[in-house]
């Protein structure tokens, strides 16, 4: 269900709460074909409960055999079809961080990354996951940069490793190509136009790479740097409006933040732990009755190829799970936004185990919350777009199609 008219026509007010919970990353797979996966490994008690008391099923981000980035991902389980709306990570990025974009700027998101002066092949494609302060003074370094026919260049930092560029002047485009190989020993790429008015635009952003990358020549081990997602704000309509919900967004990175803030959800500001997300849920609890409750390190973990890592990161959440529930939400969904198994160490298209916890659902037989079990559950297989026309019926906040 991606029909957004349809949602504004059905959406009633009301005060029933619903919990997302994403657990970034969460799918994964075994290290052993015999093996368990990260999240089947994990003792997780308070998952496992709420599981036997859920409707489950393992659920597709976009769509079979697609590996999704984390804004399509994201979109998806906001009730977006990503097929309809694309998203540029630096429009996500430069919003994550409270940047004002305005409609005709171009934004990317920066990665700062290690490249062998000798090959010029890429050996770190994250730079080492550099400290913030060191990629802050980085960015610093760069602005010096400047471009004919560019009123105004923007490189802020994020965290660790990433940054946002954006420019800002007439007749600038999106349709670019990105510079990320996404793999290593390999040598960053062009950026290329997309459609003919993106030329430009291409050589520009390509003029600056040059430059960037003089400038970072000394640097180590962030002596390069590639761009991902170059967009414009696309003005998407926002949950509130479709929904009729009063939307809360809880996450610690600010890609996550500028998704939600895309959406149209409220930014509620939190501490670094998942110990300190609760603390904010529970701070705004009366003041919203939609949260978006984000977990991110399980998606590091996953990337980093650390088994062991991740499956700690989901037992620090299941932990913290039991003061989430406390709170008494009408609905909770828990998923992720795509799989990164550690096997794989990196985003995957495998379906992903959720969960959905209402006092209206018909219970399955699904008594662990894994991939494995979840395939068995009674929501079969869905897609992502699904979860919140799901969410918003069990907290009786649709109203009845026709007649």
């Amino acid at each position: 269900m991606a029909d957004l008219n349809l949602m504004r026509e059905l959406a009633i007010e009301g005060t029933t709460k619903i919990v997302l919970i994403v657990l970034d990353g969460v799918g994964g797979l075994p290290m052993t074909p015999d093996g368990p996966t990260e999240l089947e490994a994990a003792h997780t008690p308070h998952l496992d409960a709420l599981a036997a008391r859920s409707i489950c099923g393992m659920s597709t981000a976009v769509a079979p055999g697609i590996t999704p980035g984390s804004g399509p991902g994201h979109l998806s389980l906001f009730g977006y079809d990503p097929l309809q709306h694309e998203i540029g990570r630096g429009v996500l990025e430069a919003l994550g961080i409270g940047f004002d974009l305005q409609p005709n700027d171009v934004a990317a998101r920066g990665n700062f990354c290690t490249i062998d002066p000798d090959t010029g092949l890429i050996t770190d494609r994250r730079a080492g996951r550099i400290p913030t302060e060191v990629g802050a003074r980085l960015c610093e370094k760069l602005r010096q940069i400047r471009l004919p026919g560019v009123e105004r260049i923007f490189v802020e930092p994020v965290k660790e490793y990433r940054f946002v560029l954006v420019l800002r002047g007439e007749e600038l485009y999106d349709g670019l190509t990105e510079t990320d190989p996404q793999q290593t020993d390999k040598p960053p790429l062009p950026v290329e136009p997309l459609r003919p008015e993106a030329a430009r635009t291409a050589e520009l952003l390509n003029q600056w790479l040059d430059e960037a990358r003089k400038l970072l020549a000394d640097e180590h081990p962030a002596n390069g740097c590639n761009l991902r997602g170059i967009a414009k704000d696309p003005g998407l309509p926002g949950m509130p409006e479709i929904y009729k919900l009063r939307c809360g967004a809880i996450a610690t990175y600010p890609m996550y933040r500028g998704v939600a803030k895309l959406a149209g959800m409220d930014i509620l500001a939190t501490g670094e732990t998942i110990e300190d997300e609760v603390g904010t849920l529970k701070q705004h609890w009366a003041d919203y009755d939609f949260f978006f409750f984000h977990v991110k390190k399980t998606d590091s973990r996953g990337e980093d190829g650390d088994f062991e890592g991740k499956i700690a990161v989901i037992e620090h959440f299941d932990a913290a799970l039991s003061d989430i529930l406390a709170l008494k939400p009408d609905v909770i969904v828990v998923s992720g936004d795509h799989s990164t198994p550690a096997l794989w160490k990196a985003h995957s298209w495998h379906e992903l185990p959720v969960l959905l916890s209402s006092p209206y659902i018909r219970r399955d037989n699904v008594t662990q919350f894994g991939e494995r079990p979840c395939m068995a559950g009674g929501l079969g297989h869905i897609r992502h777009v699904d979860f919140l026309p799901l969410a918003m019926a069990h907290a009786g906040r649709l109203a009845k199609f026709g007649a």
